[in-house]
């Protein structure tokens, strides 16, 4: 099922066993909020997350007679997925009692979510939706709506803003959203400007990991000049981070495992650290040395440079980059 059908199905008559998965974990988070709010079940709700799933647990909450003639609201997410002896006898449970709510987010690919999917049929009284990445257009009507559900006075382009400078994640976008309505009057760019972090580090780390992954790096690029990142300033993060996968390369050549903190000081993310270890395991020597050099030769180039001229001479840098990779 998609998500139009859904809606349909939320106006009328909510499944009491839903199956979540796809990109857009805002909308799914919304989706369960609205369960949530529609049960009345916050205080007496049961969630498991991750590993927290135990299917005893999740059996009992649903085997037992609600608080207070309440509902008995299960939300479980997880990346792994449930047994499907378990989930049917989950699903069974809800069946059985009609205060009893079953909700699976299931942050896995959608590939593997297509073996839950029979445990969530229709004529279970179950069912399923898949909700994909929004495009821009959705993104900043699902903004506009929300501005509008808290007394947000906010325009499209000041909402086109907030998606630039927060690389359109739109879960962080929604957030800022919240902060935003405690001022008073209307909010334009020049508010968000000043009080609104950009992600534009974040968006920098992609971009570098994408030169090293011999990505298209054009868009990427032109989105951090949009954003108000200056060439010079890209270009020392760059050689900040060719430094970090030379440091990677050889603490492994040293020691034959990673560790970023004896690397760097400070434990990186376990998912940034496994991706930089790889890059440092793919590139040669010779290669970054080569880099190293080319970008000490083009900081000074960069600096004799008039300003509105760097830009052009930055997607140069990265075109070369690439070639030494």
């Amino acid at each position: 099922m998609y998500q139009r059908e859904f809606e349909n199905l939320l106006r009328t008559t909510p499944p009491r066993a839903m199956l979540f998965f796809g990109e857009n974990e805002y909308l799914i988070a919304n989706y369960l909020q609205h369960y949530i709010n529609i049960t009345k079940a916050s205080d007496s709700m049961l969630s498991l997350y991750h590993e927290e799933y135990a299917f005893d647990q999740a059996k009992a909450y649903l085997s037992q007679s609600s608080l207070f003639g309440g509902t008995n609201l299960l939300i479980i997410k997880r990346e792994k997925k449930i047994p499907k002896k378990e989930l049917d006898v989950l699903v069974e449970l809800v069946g059985k009692k009609s205060e009893n709510f079953l909700l699976f987010h299931y942050t896995g690919t959608a590939t593997n979510a297509k073996s839950l999917q029979t445990s969530f049929s229709p004529k279970k009284g179950a069912n399923w939706v898949r909700l994909f990445e929004p495009n821009h257009r959705e993104s900043i009507e699902m903004l506009q709506k929300k501005a509008q559900n808290i007394g947000l006075d906010i325009d499209h382009f000041a909402l086109q803003h907030l998606m630039l400078i927060l690389n359109n994640n739109l879960a962080l976008c929604a957030n800022e959203l919240n902060k935003l309505a405690i001022l008073e009057g209307k909010v334009t760019s020049k508010e968000i400007d000043r009080l609104v972090y950009s992600t534009a580090p974040l968006a920098v780390e992609q971009l570098l990991m994408e030169l090293f992954e011999k990505k298209p790096l054009t868009q990427t690029i032109t989105k951090l000049l949009e954003i108000g990142e200056d060439a010079l300033s890209i270009l020392r993060s760059t050689q900040f981070f060719v430094n970090q996968i030379f440091l990677f390369n050889a603490y492994m050549k040293l020691h034959g495992h990673i560790d970023s903190k004896a690397i760097l000081g400070y434990k990186l993310p376990k998912n940034i650290e496994d991706k930089k270890a790889n890059l440092a395991l793919r590139v040669k020597s010779p290669a970054l040395l080569k880099i190293f050099e080319y970008l000490l030769k083009m900081e000074l180039e960069m600096k004799k440079t008039p300003p509105q001229n760097r830009e052009p001479l930055l997607y140069g840098v990265f075109i070369k980059l690439q070639s030494f990779l």
